[in-house]
Parts: structure tokens; C-alpha cells; sequence
């Protein structure tokens, strides 16, 4: 350990020569650790460390998708009861805000949560995002008019849209590489289940007037146990060694790694951040360089056969569910033909996307952009997802008029095709690899 201190206290020293090729310099670090296996890798000389070591803190982050998935869900089943109380029944218009207010509020939280997550580092971020939620439901579920309500879902939708980047993050960087895209799948399914929470929370509001207001008071529980046991979890070590606490980030290792793996952790982190200061990224680079480019089955799956592997999967089976359902409002096959392919189609499509494109954008972002961008990155691709969502959800239903299901499902399953050309020709397979070596691979290959 003690070479690696000497490194970074030359690295960071005022008498840096900036003038030494990266090349030799990462040499030096590889002689630094010579023999010791790098801590998130899948090499033999030490095995892998142990993934007990990062679960926890992993289960406690996936309370902000558990969350997500609750709030998204949660006026499905409780919208009638909710119009009727306020008294706003009938208006659709009105509806449609309850509904999508969130979405704008979504906006907003991911536009801030890559300065959120750098300022104050994930945990804080972390907690930030439940207070906005702990807050809005609390609106939500006393409020008496329709004002109250849209106010409590816009609160509740910026700490929807601060969560997903940081949790995307933070699971990101405490975990070890070869359970990485397990524990990245497991947020998608804590969305899951928020959202069947949701459903089942919901359906007593049917007969009962007033328990809608239960509904939200509920999900102030998970918000608040977010706020609470974050306080126990461990900080991001790639946001501690940025900000130039490397003692605590070498603590941070122990407990998620075992000590063993501290050495050659550093080391990594070392390398990757000379990496960041020989060839500084910009976000012109993240936007248009290489970098860009490059549920259950999905947690089983994601560390086996790969994320690109995945992702063309994914995108392909929506392609093929999408063209079901596009022959099953033709004249083509019989009433039963009709009904088997149209459930069919949205089976698959389900299925599909459940396994690729849900679980892994975030993930794959949040591996393959540069350390000193990842959060800003994050946020921007986030904020881009809950703008084109809204104008999805805003939008459909008036094409699906104008068009005809037909030719809408053929337009969505042809941006799909795209999807997999593009996937097969760009995106790069970072299964295996530590944070570390991705960054450095994808700097060294734009020399």
C-alpha cells in the first residue's frame, strides 16, 4: 500500500510533470501492484471478494427503485376515487396532471442529481432524494384540492428523478465487477415490486372512498427507512478518492472488498484517475466520441452472456412482439389468431424489455462514462428518458387515433430494429471489468 500512497502523493503533488507519457506512468503503477489481483475482476490468484461484503448497502440504495416503481403505480388503481374526492371527476385533463406531474418533477430532480451526487457525495444524494418524497406524499395524501395533490406529486416526482442516476451510481461503484450486473438487474426488480405494491395497496380504494390517502401515507415508510439506514451504508470510494480523501476510500474498500483487495483497488483508482488527468474528457467527447457508443432472467443473465448480448436480445424481442401486434389488427388471422397474437405481442414485449433495455441502460451508462463525468452524464441521460417518457405518455393515444395501431406498432418495432444495429455496432461489453479498466480501456482506444 505504501507505493500506492507514493504515487498519489506525487500525483497529486504540486511538482507533477505532466510532461510524462501515461504510458510509462501506468507502468509504474502496474509494478506497484504486481502479483495482486485486481479486486473486482474475475482473475485467480485471490478469487473473487466476497459479494456479502456490498449486498447490504446494495439492498438499502435499491429502496429509491422500490420507491419509483410505488410512486409510478400508485395512482392506477386509486385515480377514480381520487377525482371523486377532490371533485374533479370527469375532467380528464385534470386526471392526465395527476398523472404526469410527477413526470415534470422527474425532470427537473435528474436535471440537479449529477450535482447532487458530485456536491455532496451519493449517500447525502441519497437521502436528498427521499426528503422531496417523505414531503409530496405527505401533501398527497392530506391535501383537499386538486392543487395540493399536483404540488405533492411534482415534489414527489423531483425525488424520483434525483434517484434512478445516483442509485445507478452508487451500486456501480461499491460493487465488486463480477456481480455488478446481478446487483444492477436487482434495482429493476425492486421497481417491480414497488409496483405491484402499488396495485395491491390500491385495490381496497374500489370500495373505500378515503384509502387513497393511505396509499401515499405508506410509501413515506420506505422514504423514510431510505433516509435512516443510508446513514449506515458506506460512501462511494470513487467519490472519496476525488475528493481527495484517500484514507477514507481505503477504509471503504476494506468493508466492501476485505482487505486483501485494497491494494490493487487503489491502484485501479490511481490509474483511472491519471487517466482523467492526461486525457481530460469533456462532454462534447461523452456526447459524441466513443464513450457514447460504447428483472429476474436479467439478474441471472446480466454477469453471464454480457450486457450487449442483452441489450440486442432485448431490443430484438420487442421488435418481434411489436410485429405481433401490428398482424393482429389486420385482417389476417382469425378472432382467436387476433386475441393470441395481440396478448402474445405484449408478453414477449414485457418479457423482452424486463431482461435488456430496463435493467441495463443505466447500469452500462453508469460503467462506460469517465469517472469525473459520470454523475453529470447520468443526469443528462436521465433527463433526456423522462422528457421523451412524458411526450410517449402525452402523445399515444393521439397517434394511435390518427394512425392506426397498425402502423404505430411498425414505427415503434422499426426504432427497435435500429436499436439492435446500433447496440451490435457501438456499444461495448464491459462484463467482467473493473470501473478502472473500462475507463482506461475506452481512453487509451480514442488516442
Amino acid at each position: 500500500m505504501d507505493s500506492v500512497r507514493r504515487t498519489y502523493t506525487i500525483m497529486r503533488g504540486r511538482h507533477i510533470d505532466k510532461r510524462v507519457p501515461s504510458k510509462e506512468f501506468l507502468s509504474a503503477l502496474d509494478k506497484a501492484e504486481t502479483a495482486v489481483r485486481l479486486p473486482t475482476g474475475t482473475g485467480k490468484d485471490c478469487g473473487n471478494p466476497s459479494w456479502k461484503r456490498s449486498l447490504p448497502h446494495v439492498l438499502v440504495a435499491s429502496l429509491t427503485s422500490l420507491l419509483f416503481g410505488y410512486h409510478l403505480g400508485v395512482v392506477n388503481e386509486t385515480l377514480e376515487s381520487i377525482s371523486i374526492d377532490l371533485g374533479f371527476s370527469g375532467n380528464t385533463i385534470a386526471e392526465g396532471l395527476v398523472v404526469s406531474t410527477c413526470l415534470g418533477g422527474a425532470f427537473i430532480g435528474s436535471l440537479f442529481s449529477g450535482l447532487v451526487a458530485d456536491g455532496v457525495g451519493r449517500r447525502r444524494a441519497f437521502q436528498l432524494s427521499a426528503l422531496p418524497m417523505i414531503v409530496g406524499a405527505s401533501v398527497s395524501a392530506s391535501t383537499e384540492s386538486l392543487m395540493g395533490m399536483l404540488l405533492g406529486r411534482f415534489l414527489v416526482g423531483i425525488g424520483m428523478g434525483i434517484g434512478p442516476s445516483v442509485t445507478a451510481l452508487y451500486v456501480t461503484e461499491v460493487s465488486p465487477a463480477y456481480v455488478r450486473g446481478t446487483y444492477g438487474s436487482s434495482t429493476q426488480i425492486a421497481t417491480c415490486i414497488g409496483l405491484l405494491g402499488s396495485l395491491f395497496a390500491g385495490i381496497p380504494a374500489k370500495d373505500n372512498l378515503g384509502w387513497w390517502r393511505i396509499c401515499f401515507w405508506i410509501s413515506t415508510v420506505p422514504a423514510a427507512m431510505l433516509a435512516v439506514f443510508m446513514e449506515l451504508c458506506v460512501e462511494s470510494p470513487q467519490w472519496l478518492f476525488k475528493r481527495g480523501r484517500a484514507a477514507e476510500a481505503e477504509a471503504v474498500f476494506e468493508k466492501l472488498l476485505g482487505g486483501s483487495y485494497v491494494k490493487a483497488a487503489m491502484a485501479e483508482l490511481v490509474k483511472s484517475d491519471r487517466g482523467d488527468d492526461a486525457d481530460s474528457a469533456k462532454l462534447s467527447e461523452l456526447l459524441f466520441g466513443r464513450s457514447f457508443r460504447g428483472s429476474t432472467v436479467a439478474v441471472v443473465l446480466m454477469d453471464k452472456l454480457g450486457r450487449k448480448v442483452l441489450l440486442i436480445g432485448s431490443f430484438a424481442g420487442m421488435a418481434v412482439s411489436l410485429g405481433l401486434q401490428a398482424i393482429a389488427y389486420t385482417s389476417l388471422p382469425s378472432p382467436f389468431g387476433t386475441l393470441f397474437l395481440s396478448v402474445g405481442g405484449m408478453l414477449l414485449f414485457v418479457l423482452s424489455f424486463a431482461t435488456g433495455a430496463g435493467p441495463v441502460p443505466s447500469l452500462l451508462l453508469s460503467e462506460i462514462c469517465p469517472g469525473r463525468l459520470r454523475a453529470t452524464a447520468l443526469a443528462v441521460c436521465l433527463a433526456v428518458h423522462w422528457v421523451i417518457n412524458f411526450f410517449v405518455g402525452l402523445l399515444f393515444l393521439r397517434m394511435l387515433e390518427q394512425l392506426g395501431s397498425v402502423l404505430l406498432n411498425a414505427i415503434f418495432g422499426f426504432f427497435c430494429v435500429v436499436a439492435v444495429i446500433f447496440v451490435q455496432k457501438n456499444v461495448v461489453e464491459t462484463k467482467g471489468k473493473s470501473l478502472q479498466e473500462i475507463e482506461i480501456s475506452l481512453l487509451s482506444s480514442t488516442q
